[in-house]
């Protein structure tokens, strides 16, 4: 029997959900992440300049590169690892390396990228993070070594994975450029579960990174809709009025139907990538399980309380605008419908007007159908007279005699002629 013919792309989806392992990571250690972004035109940005800056990184340690098209890489860098991935909108690198610095967050530790590599990245830092791991086996001391490391008004810290960790951070750049995360795993905390929290923190910090450019993007459309709201609604209320032209109004309605429709055109991607990272986010955070630890403030509630409120005003502007859009939309609809039917009333009394001169020129016409007949039968009766003449003289008839005869038959007989053409042209 032979074998059963595959999909051609049967081995590469399945393939593609392993395609990203998460990382072993061993306590102590510390790890120095990066996501790169072009500032334009992300999504659509040169991604073999993206390997060719990954394999740049990997010939300064003599590494094996990525074959070709490769999304993810994973290797040994030195006495570091490396972590790459590619995304829709940015790449991030990930380098891990055993032990601590004697000085919590040190900037060297994101020194293993070299200086002119950084200076030759084909983007800019969306975000990057120094994360340092420790191994704890209560909860004496983690709370003072937080306080001293992060922004206290701004710390988020809780136990995620029933406990097996502790994590904190406070969302904040240092004066190096940086985020700041601490993990505390217990000794039986395995390598990949800390590896996987460490991956679970970078994405939550990059997606929330990503997901605020939408933010950005809504405050600058903030002037520009609310001049457009303006138009619409003087143009609204004009349409109410009795001297306006409705061709005009109609006219300044396609112009600003089309600047709504353009933005939306030019926000849409920003807006829908921003939900989608929105979505990605919670979800990162959902999947450690927090519990609080010592009374502060969860990753979850941080997000609740400083970024939600960011994504409704992406929402709200989306919303907003796409609300816009259709209220222009329907205006219009109604304009052109005012307008048709003022045509309409035209055109009626344009027919009305029409069929006037068409019924006055059916009567000129008659009447001189008229005249023609009797002018036709005055000439035909003179002509009838003079054929008729040397009957005068033989029969003894009278001139006057023979014109009372002759004048009613040449009538009717030029009638008849006038109908029998009228017909023919009809």
């Amino acid at each position: 029997m032979p074998p059963i013919a595959d999909h051609p792309l049967r081995y590469a989806m399945a393939n593609e959900l392993h395609a990203r392992p998460f990382p072993s990571v061993s306590a102590p250690s510390r790890a120095a992440f990066l996501a790169l972004k072009p500032a334009e035109n992300a999504a659509g940005r040169d991604r073999e300049a993206d390997r060719r800056h990954l394999i740049d990184l990997l010939d300064r340690f003599g590494a094996k590169h990525p074959p070709p098209e490769a999304t993810h890489y994973f290797g040994e860098i030195g006495k570091h690892q490396l972590k790459w991935e590619s995304h829709t909108e940015f790449v991030t690198y990930t380098i891990f390396g055993d032990g601590v610095a004697e000085r919590p967050f040190d900037a060297a530790t994101f020194a293993v990228f070299p200086q002119d590599w950084l200076e030759n990245a084909p983007g800019t830092r969306m975000t990057s993070a120094l994360i340092r791991v420790e191994v704890a086996e209560g909860d004496d001391g983690i709370a003072e070594k937080v306080q001293n490391w992060l922004v206290p008004e701004s710390l988020a810290i809780s136990r995620v994975l029933e406990d097996d960790l502790v994590i904190a951070g406070d969302f904040r750049i240092d004066t190096a450029g940086h985020m700041r995360f601490a993990l505390f795993a217990r000794p039986h905390v395995g390598k990949r579960r800390i590896g996987r929290v460490i991956q679970r923190l970078c994405e939550i910090e990059t997606y929330k990174a990503m997901s605020m450019l939408g933010l950005s993007r809504a405050r600058a459309l903030g002037p520009q809709m609310g001049k457009a709201d303006a138009a619409l609604s003087k143009l609204l209320s004009d349409m109410c009025g009795d001297t306006a032209d409705p061709a005009a109004i109609l006219q300044e309605l396609l112009e600003i139907s089309a600047e709504l429709e353009n933005t939306i055109a030019q926000s849409e991607f920003r807006f829908g990538a921003a939900g989608a990272y929105e979505t990605i986010v919670n979800q990162r955070i959902a999947i450690l399980r927090e519990e609080r630890f010592g009374g502060r403030q969860t990753f979850g509630e941080f997000m609740m309380r400083r970024f939600d409120p960011a994504m409704r005003t992406v929402k709200s502007t989306q919303g907003r605008l796409r609300a816009m859009s259709d209220r222009a939309l329907r205006a219009g609809n109604l304009l052109r419908t005012r307008v048709d039917v003022e045509r309409s009333a035209q055109n009626q009394d344009l027919l009305t007007s029409m069929d006037k001169r068409a019924d006055l020129q059916l009567r000129l016409q008659r009447t001189v159908e008229g005249l023609s007949v009797v002018a036709i039968s005055y000439y035909a009766v003179n002509l009838v007279l003079y054929l008729t003449g040397p009957l005068e003289q033989s029969f003894g008839i009278s001139k006057v005699v023979m014109a009372a005869v002759a004048t009613p038959l040449v009538l009717f007989a030029v009638w008849l002629m006038v109908q029998r053409i009228r017909k023919h042209m009809e």
